[in-house]
Order: C-alpha cells, then structure tokens, then sequence
C-alpha cells in the first residue's frame, strides 16, 4: 500500500538536475510542467487505452485488462461510456489546478453498502499500473506496466492521504457485506468493483513515486470492502502532528451534503470551502473550533436531553456499518 500513500498537502516543488555540460557546482532549475499542458497528453493516452483494451472479470470479481488484437471483436472499454447495465463507463469532472480534468471510471458492480467520503478509511483491494506512450518513427506505442497488487488488505486506507484521482472515485461506490468462515477468515461479497483512469495531474504528476515515473497516467482495478469512519481534527506539538478529535466524525462535517471534504489547497484559488463554517481556512473535519469562538468543538457536543456538553471520552464508537449521531447511541 505504501504506493498509494500520498500527502494530503498539496506544494509545488522544483527539481534540480545536474547539467554533464555544466560545472559541478552549476544547477539547472527544472520547474514542473504546465498542468494544463501535461493534461492534454495524459488525455489523449487515457482515451488510446480505453479505445484499444477490453476487460475480463472472473467468478471473484478480479478484473484483467489486455490489449485487443488485430480484428479482435472484444468490446473496448469506451464502448461502455454510459451503459445503462453495468459494467458502465462514467466520468466525473474535478476542478483543480487552475484547470477541470475529466475524470474516468468504470463501475463494473455498485456494491450493496455503505458509499465512503474522501476522509474516510477504505479496507480495499486493488491493482495498479501506469501508462507510457512513446514514438518512433511516426508510430506511436502505449505500454501498460504493473507496479503493485494488494489481494488481501490487513488494514483500512485513511482516503485523505491518497492521492486525488482515489478521493474522488471511491465515494462513488459501496461495500458490500461480510461473514465469518469457520477458520476466522472473513469471506466479502456484493462490494462495489470498478476501475479508475487518473491522468497524473490527479495522481503523483512531476514527482512520480518509487517505481511510477513522473507524469504518469494511472489505472487501477480496486475492490471496495468495508469502510472505517474517522475524526482527523490534529495539533502540532513540537514539530510533530498529533491526533486532536473533536468528537464529530469528519462525514458529519460535510456541511453542503455532498459527501466531499476539501482543504483549501485542495481547491482553486478564490473558491470559497463550503465545508468551513467560520471562514478561517481550516474545513471544519480539521477545525478544533468550527465556529471561531474560541470554545473547542468537543466541549460544545451537548446532550440535546440536558443541553450539557458529553464528556469527550463517553462519546461511543460505534461497531462497523453503524453511525454515531453524537446522542450516546449507535444506529444503523
């Protein structure tokens, strides 16, 4: 999983590379490209693999990607584009970097469950590779290369330290459900299965990581199995970012309903973060103090039956697929 680990703070950087036709000491500054630039490429391969590939999915819900052969009959992945019956190919637009990406998945089964928020953990299995386009001679040829697979996830994936291109898609399907087999084991079905086509602008773009080049498209296949809410408010104590929750799950803290939460880097310059409440650039999943009256959120969590505030540490958490509503109880 560590290539999916992604900062949730977005900063652009520059890269120093040593010129072999300058001194030693001589540095050439390489900023990083145009997004809108690097877009229009990434664009173009994404639309070439979805028009020269096709999907098979077994009994598992595993998903195999292969490229369609000369007078091949496969039906592309394109010619799913907003089917009617699954698998059906969407595409949603995301407005960052000065710029809007169209951003396509394919939802091969919806799942049955509960659907995520971009801020909360994932228990998932995927696969992903990244796309590579290269020309000679006039001819252009894509390559597909994997780069990890994770069949059996030991721990859920905290959404808001992935990268974008995850946010924006997993809140798009569901888990499913789950029983216990008689070894301890725990046997998933009806969980949403689909697969996402980030253009590298939503992925690691000039940074790349590990073995992902820089500016690479990314494709995963990915099984969505259960989902873990979670509470990220934080302090800074000497340098280091420590835990600071104020007792209100961050999926309660989408004020616009839209079931997204967003830093202010998250999105373009001058929109206005409808998810912070008192305007301090702090969303309030992140404000110890959503209100700016300098009383911490917890110490305001009242008990409607007493007006009294809950003692933070008898705020109940609530076994998986239930919800805590802050009034003591858990609900389904």
């Amino acid at each position: 999983m560590n290539k999916i680990k992604y900062s949730f703070i977005v900063v652009l950087t520059v890269f120093s590379i040593i010129s072999c036709s300058k001194k030693d000491d001589e540095v050439e500054i390489v900023p990083p490209k145009p997004y809108d630039v690097q877009y229009a490429i990434d664009k173009v391969d994404i639309q070439e693999y979805l028009k020269n590939n096709y999907i098979t999915v077994d009994a598992e819900y595993n998903v195999t990607v292969a490229k369609i052969p000369a007078g091949g009959t496969q039906p592309n992945i394109l010619s799913y584009k907003d089917n009617a019956a699954f698998p059906k190919l969407l595409s949603r637009l995301v407005k960052v970097h000065e710029i809007e990406y169209e951003l396509y998945y394919l939802v091969i089964r919806e799942g049955t469950g509960e659907k995520p928020m971009n801020v909360d953990g994932v228990l998932a299995a995927y696969s992903g590779s990244y796309l590579k386009t290269t020309a000679a001679e006039g001819v252009s040829t894509q390559t597909s290369t994997h780069f990890e697979t994770v069949m059996n996830p030991a721990s859920f994936m905290d959404l808001f330290g992935t990268i974008r291109g995850w946010k924006e898609i997993f809140p798009q399907f569901k888990t499913g459900t789950y029983s216990s087999n008689a070894d301890g084991s725990v046997k998933y079905d009806n969980y949403g299965v689909g697969m996402i086509f980030i253009p590298s602008g939503l992925g690691y773009y000039s940074g790349g990581s590990n073995s992902i080049p820089s500016y690479s498209p990314l494709v995963f296949s990915f099984k969505l199995y259960e989902v873990k809410r979670l509470d990220h408010e934080y302090k800074i104590i000497n340098n280091q970012s420590v835990a600071e929750p104020d007792g209100v799950l961050s999926m309660y803290e989408d004020i616009d309903g839209d079931g997204y939460v967003w830093t202010a880097s998250e999105l373009n310059k001058g929109v206005v973060n409808p998810d912070d409440t008192d305007g301090d650039g702090i969303p309030d999943f992140l404000d110890t103090d959503d209100d700016g009256d300098n009383y911490t959120t917890k110490l305001e969590i009242k008990n409607p039956a007493t007006g009294k505030p809950y003692p933070f540490d008898q705020i109940p958490t609530c076994e998986s697929g239930k919800k805590n509503y802050l009034d003591k109880t858990c609900h389904p």
